[in-house]
């Protein structure tokens, strides 16, 4: 059951002696991969964006970010109006560090009522910082926008949905991205500007590199269909036995519990949940998931579930759309075999 409540943020009169050329316009904060595509969550961010009714600017950093304006211009987005670039290969890995006196600066110097970023890791990084330095408390998680001021989000594990309305002069929010639909492609008539320099953090750090785990299938964030595994996998060799095969099966995203994850079943990467990625797929399959309050609060918004275990009385039978109660070691290679053929 959900609950409705209201919090009212204290009002800070910040940034007024700045001019208000761009006053009650959105600055907001665009990701992209490596080779310049614009990231899943960011184009549910600029929709999302567009929900505040304002123009909008956004924000590309990087040295792969003119291949990303190019991206940013096939969106169907009409309240995109500009595009500021930043080209310094200092943020080419997004070190808040060295983000966060860009965007500090930017939303100080210029009239912008609203900094909007997706809930990413990178997010998730940047805004408390921003935040900080502009005095401004942050509200992240939104799930929706009902006005410029007014946003939803959810708090314990997504069991009370929260109403914010939010009385300071700039707003800062952080949008879940299963929540907004991407924005659609198409065309714009978006200008490009580049960002004058600012000045570099003092923070000594750099990037050393990263270990990623490299797999030809979809992202987890934005797959349209995810087979999850949990502990009533058992073990790693069970979880890759039953979860790979039906992934591939399925042309599917895979999954895990924290359980799974902490018994190292798999990767860390892959966990779904309130500490881990928060998805909404066309199809979830959960292959000996409990159905913990606490990953559900990652999953619970896909648009059909089907859960098979071996328990009748777990708790994702609640939410499941199809359930199925049996031996995983069974029913799963019989489940895999039927839709290899199909």
């Amino acid at each position: 059951m959900f609950r409705l409540a209201a919090y009212n943020c204290k009002t800070v009169p910040v940034f007024s002696r700045y001019g208000s050329g761009r006053f009650g316009s959105t600055l907001t904060f665009v990701e992209a991969t490596k080779d310049g595509k614009v990231t899943p969550s960011s184009l549910s961010a600029l929709n999302a964006s567009s929900l505040l009714g304002n123009d909008i600017t956004a924000l590309i950093v990087g040295s792969n970010a003119p291949s990303a304006v190019n991206s940013l211009k096939e969106l169907d987005c009409p309240q995109l109006k500009t595009i500021m670039v930043a080209k310094n290969a200092a943020f080419d890995n997004y070190l808040p560090e060295n983000l966060t006196p860009l965007c500090a600066n930017l939303l100080k110097q210029s009239g912008y009522s609203h900094f909007v970023a997706a809930a990413s890791a990178v997010g998730k990084n940047l805004l408390p910082r921003v935040g900080a330095m502009c005095d401004i408390q942050p509200i992240n998680d939104v799930v929706q926008i009902k006005d410029k001021k007014t946003f939803v989000r959810p708090v314990y594990a997504g069991n009370v949905l929260l109403t914010v309305e939010d009385s300071q002069e700039k707003k800062i929010i952080s949008i879940r991205s299963s929540s907004f639909p991407a924005a659609a492609t198409g065309a714009n008539s978006a200008s490009v500007e580049d960002i004058p320099e600012f000045e570099a953090s003092n923070i000594d750090v750099k990037w050393e590199g990263a270990n990623l785990l490299q797999s030809e299938r979809p992202e987890l964030g934005s797959a349209k269909r995810i087979v999850s595994g949990g502990r009533g996998l058992k073990n790693k060799e069970t979880f890759e036995k039953l979860i790979t095969p039906l992934a591939d099966a399925c042309n599917a995203a895979i999954g895990a519990t924290r359980a799974a994850v902490d018994a190292g079943f798999c990767d860390n990467s892959l966990q779904i949940g309130q500490t881990g990625k928060v998805v909404a797929p066309e199809l979830y399959i959960g292959l000996g998931v409990s159905g913990a309050i606490q990953h559900m609060a990652g999953m619970k918004d896909s648009k059909v579930i089907v859960a098979i275990n071996k328990d009748p009385e777990a708790p994702i039978f609640q939410y499941a759309d199809f359930g199925m109660v049996g031996d995983l070691n069974e029913i799963v290679p019989e489940l895999t075999e039927k839709l290899q053929k199909v």
